[in-house]
This record gives structure tokens, C-alpha cells and sequence, in this order.
């Protein structure tokens, strides 16, 4: 029987619907609108397309955005300069730094330069702690997605042995962090799995949950899963001009149980988390 389809489109349209009414309380208890203030660096085509989807989204819920655009010739310096511009604007509550940034710009740098309050991507070392302790101030966006449509589909993590392929600071180590914490969404076994890991077929067999986010097109195939095995595609790749995930979708889905489409997928969840930390952040801001 083919795999149940978990339809991200329609979650993400959910939990915006869901936000827009919090929103709209927030803002008429406190007269404070949430404000998410967007840095592009560069004219990287699929960055470009990410923060206009992030601004459209804000508007949806009744959010306000705000966007600097710089060019590639940009220093450190002066993207420093422009964080910490944006740290002590009141009015704005989350900063987002579109990744990847041009060469000469230390990523880390401008990570730890945002204010821990703004950080409404949770990359800074300071939330990534609390996460990592179980007292989370923001969940990251594209993990928490992951667990929001996990549950939407009614599929149990307590107990559940999940492999993650790849451990970027993004998606693999956040998303295995949060999947092992106790609490609802977690009490998983988690196996992380990457590119120096010997026979990783040997792994993703014994997953009763994949997550795959190891940027490789149609890497995931039926062969590397078991029978009724959930799986999850966080990928978003360029292959022979169309979109695919890190899965091979046709397949796999004659074997699983349950999957997610590239596009459709995994994606729209990491945009409605991120404008779900934006409220968060306007909230502990406005104390």
C-alpha cells in the first residue's frame, strides 16, 4: 500500500491560521505589532526566494517584516554593524541572517553577534544551550517542523529508534537533540548518521523514523529502509531542473508508511515556526 502522504502545506496553513489569531491578541492587549528584521547578503537566487516566502508569511499573520538587502562586496564589519543596529531597535523583535553568507563573512561571528532574545532562528549558542538542557527559549525551525508534522500524522516518537542523516547545525544535531528530550515529540532513540559513517544502509534499516538532511539528491532509496518505516525529508535540492528531496520519493513511498513530499514537505513548517519564535520573541520583549 503506497505511504500516507503528510501534507506540509497543509500543517503550516494550520498553524498559521492558529498564529494569526495569537497575534492579533497580542497586539491589540499590548499595542506592540511582532517584527522580524531580514538580512540578504548577496544575490544568491534561492536566498532571495526563502526571505521574500518569510516576508509574505509575516503579513499573512499580521505580522510586520522588515528587509536589508546588501551586496556580495559586504565586510564583516558592516554586517556587524548592521546586527548591532538592529539589537538595540525596539521595534524589532527576531533578526534572521539569510545563510550562506560570502566567503569573507565568519557565519559564526554574526550567529553570536545577535542578541539571544532576537535569535528567533535558535543558532545562537546560548539558545541552542537552553534547548539542549530541555528549557528551550526558541525551538529551532526546521526540527521543531519536523516534530509538529510528526505529530500532526499521529506518529509516536516515545520509544521510536530514529535515524538522522546528516548533523549540520541547522537540522541534523537539533532535530536529534530535540527527538531524545523527554516530553511529547521526544523520548526517542536517536542514531545520527553522516558522511563518514561506514555502511549507513546498515542504520536506516533498523529506523522505525528516517530523517533524511544530508543534501544529496535521491540518496534515501526503498532499499535503504524497512518495511512501514516513516520517513521524513528535510532536503531541498536542484536535480535535472526540478526540486527533490534528499528521497526518493516514487520508491520509497511504495514502502513506507508514512512520507513527505519535496516540495510541499518539510518546507512551509520551517517558515511557520520561525514566524511562531517571532511572537515568542515580541512576547518576552514586551515584558
Amino acid at each position: 500500500m503506497p505511504a500516507q502522504i503528510i501534507d506540509g502545506k497543509l500543517v503550516a496553513q494550520q498553524s498559521r491560521d492558529a498564529l494569526a489569531i495569537e497575534v492579533a491578541a497580542f497586539t491589540a492587549q499590548t499595542g506592540v505589532t511582532p517584527k522580524l528584521a531580514a538580512v540578504l547578503v548577496g544575490d544568491d537566487p534561492a536566498s532571495q526566494v526563502y526571505v521574500g516566502s518569510k516576508q509574505k508569511a509575516c503579513a499573512a499573520v499580521g505580522m510586520t517584516s522588515e528587509l536589508h538587502r546588501l551586496p556580495a562586496t559586504t565586510t564583516q564589519a558592516e554586517l556587524l554593524d548592521l546586527v548591532a543596529r538592529l539589537n538595540a531597535d525596539s521595534t524589532v523583535h527576531g533578526i534572521l541572517v539569510q545563510l550562506p553568507l560570502p566567503s569573507q563573512i565568519d557565519p559564526e561571528a554574526i550567529l553570536d553577534a545577535t542578541h539571544p532574545l532576537k535569535d528567533v532562528d535558535c543558532f545562537h549558542a546560548e539558545n541552542v544551550g537552553l534547548m539542549i538542557q530541555g528549557r528551550p527559549r526558541y525551538l529551532p525551525c526546521t526540527p521543531h517542523g519536523v516534530q509538529v508534522l510528526l505529530a500532526s500524522a499521529d506518529i509516536a516518537t516515545e520509544g521510536a529508534h530514529v535515524v538522522v542523516l546528516g548533523r549540520s547545525e541547522i537540522v541534523g544535531k537539533p532535530l536529534a537533540n530535540l527527538l531524545a528530550l523527554k516530553g511529547p515529540g521526544g523520548n526517542a532513540t536517536v542514531t545520527i548518521c553522516h558522511s563518514r559513517t561506514r555502511n549507513i544502509a546498515h542504520f536506516t534499516r533498523q529506523a522505525d523514523i528516517l530523517v533524511a538532511a544530508i543534501g544529496q539528491p535521491n540518496f534515501v532509496t526503498a532499499e535503504m529502509i524497512r518495511e512501514e518505516a516513516v520517513v521524513i525529508d528535510v532536503g531541498t535540492n536542484r536535480f535535472e531542473g526540478k526540486l527533490v528531496g534528499d528521497v526518493a520519493f516514487a520508491e520509497v513511498a511504495q514502502k513506507a508508511s508514512a512520507i513527505t513530499p519535496v516540495p510541499g514537505g518539510v518546507g512551509p513548517m520551517t517558515i511557520a515556526m520561525l514566524l511562531k519564535n517571532t511572537l515568542t520573541a515580541a512576547r518576552l520583549q514586551s515584558r
